[in-house]
């Protein structure tokens, strides 16, 4: 059974965290809680800070700002093992201020993947059709025991439970790859949870936050429906 804890993104009361938690709440503020050196992989994709709206009218949490960025990536270095890694998705329009926040945190970019798409997601000087997400390390850690490619196809997840879904497909070479066996994947922007669905689909436990009380609610129903 999955553990669901639920605190207002305001609290300053103490918390228990569980592995197959998924949070409500601020997750600068829960990292706080999470003992250093806890968790195994991080894979996460955070808001791009292009204040997205998609076709439907959905947008997502914080996407309008940076203030959260440097904190959150601190957060993240803390609670990550050392001699460990992250895989991050970003915003290619605002690279710098990703990168800036690696590097303040303590990460080192150690690769970058390409997802390229077979559809036109949208269209302005150029047509945008891939993804994109950096490979960060946290300490020294050895090669992987199977190197995978950084170029990873995606596949349409068709947005239904969130603006920017990501398919799980493309996020399960990651997690093999980069998280040991019965390793601990965090994900602090959890959103509908694909993340953490596919962490549990390979033998992964996984700790989600997620801000949004419709997205948590979501990603809560999608994983207490995994068998």
């Amino acid at each position: 059974m999955n553990t669901t804890l639920t605190t207002p993104a305001t609290s300053n009361v103490s918390i228990t965290i569980r592995r197959n938690t998924l949070i409500h709440g601020d997750c600068v503020q829960i990292m706080a809680h999470v003992p250093s050196r806890s968790v195994d992989f991080i894979l996460t994709d955070p808001p791009y800070l292009i204040n997205y709206t998609s076709r439907d009218g959905r947008k997502v949490p914080n996407d309008n700002n940076a203030a959260w960025l440097k904190p959150a990536f601190c957060g993240m270095y803390r609670i990550l093992r050392d001699n460990s890694f992250c895989v991050s998705f970003y915003g290619y329009k605002h690279a710098d201020k990703f990168i800036e926040a690696y590097r303040s945190a303590g990460f080192r970019i150690a690769g970058h993947f390409t997802f390229p798409k077979r559809y036109t997601s949208s269209k302005n000087f150029v047509r945008n059709q891939h993804e994109c997400a950096h490979l960060l390390v946290k300490g020294k850690p050895a090669l992987p025991h199977h190197t995978i490619g950084d170029v990873i196809e995606w596949t349409y997840s068709g947005n239904k439970l969130h603006p920017t879904q990501k398919p799980v497909p493309i996020l399960l070479p990651l997690i093999e790859t980069f998280c040991p066996p019965k390793g601990l994947v965090l994900d602090p922007f959890a959103g509908s949870g694909t993340t953490l669905l596919a962490a549990r689909m390979i033998g992964r436990s996984y700790l989600g936050m997620e801000l949004d009380s419709n997205y948590h609610a979501i990603a809560t129903k999608r994983l207490e429906a995994f068998i």
